[in-house]
């Protein structure tokens, strides 16, 4: 769904709190490959913050960050006049968490493989993370609001689920490399 729109820079990103929040901090200012930049910025993040977070602690940090993320990429929407400009990433941020969060503890290299999946699945957009991606879309015309907010947010969130299943699989399957 990633449509073409203004493209933002720091004065965006500064002007307003969900701004920043659906920016990733700056990340989606990142002028090839955002949404992977998101994810990178996403993956420090989390290896900073899991030092401090239990499980218990991620749940409340991702179902906060899901609901705040709805909000901010919504307005962040609307202000870019896209509904699913690129630059906003913190789907991408929220839902490697997840992966993250799900797959932990895990090494480096489970880690790079975890992000390797998850930015096929996301970029590529087959099977059900488009059938997500295409549900949200406006139809031409319409006003951008909370529904696009949600369906940025919600594609993601998919891709995450596939790549903590194929992660699952290649664990059963022996693949210790994934652990």
């Amino acid at each position: 769904m990633n449509t073409a729109g203004p493209r933002p820079g720091w004065r965006f990103v500064l002007q307003h709190p969900a701004h920043a929040i659906a920016i990733g901090l700056g990340a989606g200012l990142a002028p090839r490959a955002p949404g992977t930049a998101g994810t990178l910025a996403g993956w420090a993040a989390f290896v900073v913050l899991d030092r401090w977070l239990d499980g218990r602690a991620w749940t409340v940090v991702i179902v906060a960050g899901f609901l705040v993320g709805c909000w901010a990429c919504t307005v962040s929407a609307r202000a870019l006049r896209s509904a699913d400009p690129g630059a906003v990433v913190w789907d991408e941020v929220l839902a490697f968490w997840i992966v993250l969060a799900w797959w932990s503890p895990a090494g480096p290299a489970a880690q790079l493989v975890a992000f390797a999946l998850f930015r096929l699945f996301d970029a590529v957009k087959r099977g059900p993370v488009g059938w997500v991606d295409r549900f949200f879309e406006p139809r031409a015309g319409a006003p951008i609001g909370w529904r696009q907010g949600f369906g940025i947010m919600a594609d993601d969130l998919v891709a995450a689920l596939l790549t903590v299943l194929v992660l699952g699989a290649g664990s059963t399957l022996g693949i210790a490399a994934w652990r």
